[in-house]
This record gives C-alpha cells, sequence and structure tokens, in this order.
C-alpha cells in the first residue's frame, strides 16, 4: 500500500494517477494514525519550504516520518517534498527540515540569460546506479517547475544532477529515502518507470 501524504500543498490527483497506473494501490493520508498499514511513503509538494513545513509541525507528522524512514521502509520525496527531506530550507527565512538528507535548500542561481523559475524539460545525469532507475536509460528527460533545490553536504548523497547554468541537484538518495526535485508524474514513459521502480523498491540498495 502506497501512502500519500496530503499537506495541502501539492496536486495529489496526478502524482495517485500515476501511482495508479503502475498498478499500484495507494491511499491519501492526512496524518500519521494511517502510517502503520503503508509500504511506502510519497511526500510531495508544490510551494513554499517554510510554510511547508509549518503544516508538518502543526500535524505533528515530523517524529512519525522520521520514525517511519527508520523502521526501514522507503520513502520518496517529488518536488518540494523532496526538499523537505533537508536539514535545511531558505525559502521565506531559514527554517529546519526534516533532516533525512544532510544539506540545506537554497534559491537556484543560473545565471545570465535564465529565468527563475526554473521551468520544463531538462535532462537528468545519474550520478551512481540505484534501484530507482533501473531499466532508465541515461540521460533521460525529465519536467521540472521549481526556484530552489537542494544543496548536499555529501556528494554521496546525490543521485543525479541538472544543468541549469551550473550543476543543480535533480535527485538524492539517502539509505531507504530518495527525492525527485522533477515531477515524475508529469514525465511521461521515463518518470511513470521512476515510480514503479520505487514503488517496486524494497528500501535496499
Amino acid at each position: 500500500m502506497i501512502g500519500i501524504l496530503d499537506l495541502g500543498i501539492g496536486n495529489l490527483r496526478s502524482l495517485s494517477n500515476a501511482v495508479h497506473q503502475n498498478g499500484f494501490d495507494f491511499r491519501i493520508i492526512e496524518d500519521a494514525a494511517a502510517f502503520d498499514d503503508l509500504t511506502h511513503l510519497i511526500i510531495p509538494g508544490v510551494g513554499h519550504f517554510r510554510a511547508a513545513m509549518a503544516v508538518v509541525e502543526q500535524r505533528r507528522l515530523r517524529a512519525p516520518i522520521q520514525a517511519f524512514v527508520a523502521g526501514g521502509r522507503p520513502l520518496l520525496g517529488v518536488c518540494l517534498g523532496m526538499q523537505l527531506l533537508a536539514a535545511k530550507g531558505t525559502e521565506g527565512g531559514p527554517s529546519d527540515g526534516l533532516g533525512l538528507v544532510p544539506g540545506t535548500v537554497r534559491r537556484i542561481e543560473p545565471g545570465p540569460g535564465l529565468r527563475i523559475p526554473h521551468i520544463g524539460w531538462n535532462v537528468m545525469s545519474a550520478k551512481k546506479p540505484h534501484p530507482v532507475l533501473n531499466g532508465l536509460k541515461p540521460d533521460r528527460d525529465f519536467y521540472f517547475v521549481h526556484s530552489y533545490a537542494m544543496v548536499c553536504d555529501s556528494p554521496d548523497d546525490v543521485l543525479g544532477v541538472t544543468d541549469y547554468g551550473g550543476e543543480v541537484t535533480a535527485a538524492v538518495a539517502r539509505g531507504n529515502v530518495v527525492g525527485f526535485q522533477f515531477h515524475p508524474e508529469k514525465s511521461e514513459v521515463n518518470g511513470l518507470k521512476l515510480l514503479e521502480n520505487f514503488c517496486l523498491w524494497d528500501g535496499r540498495c
């Protein structure tokens, strides 16, 4: 059973449809009471880091999410959901994230001629092998919409990067936690493959 966490900050329909299209059962959840029945957890999100973490704190979700990960079950963060995995965020002022991937979420500095937010299709280059990348051809395009990106403390946690006037973290992986800065549910066949791989993954590498 795939849990999709509803923090009130994301379009859950396209993500849940993608999970269903891959043949998996899912449940939209709003609190930690349903975590016990889940095999996997997805944290989606669109919007503001500080505001999203305020919702996490108000609903007392930080400790249950951390316990879910500590128990070895796979967790996926998508877009803002990936950013929330970080230790710190700077959007709206410094604030704490979930602390599952050591690093800080910072505003992208793309250089001359490139606009923020970064919107559109861009290539992700994998930095290392991982079960969620199984069967995916190298350097595939995915759909991005973001102004901030995670800067990992350790390069070992960077799963993939994209180029937007410089190297930008596109995916992270640490233990049984993964994150995609892009939207797999909007990235057609390649995105569906990533979601399928995640839903089949047992959390071990």
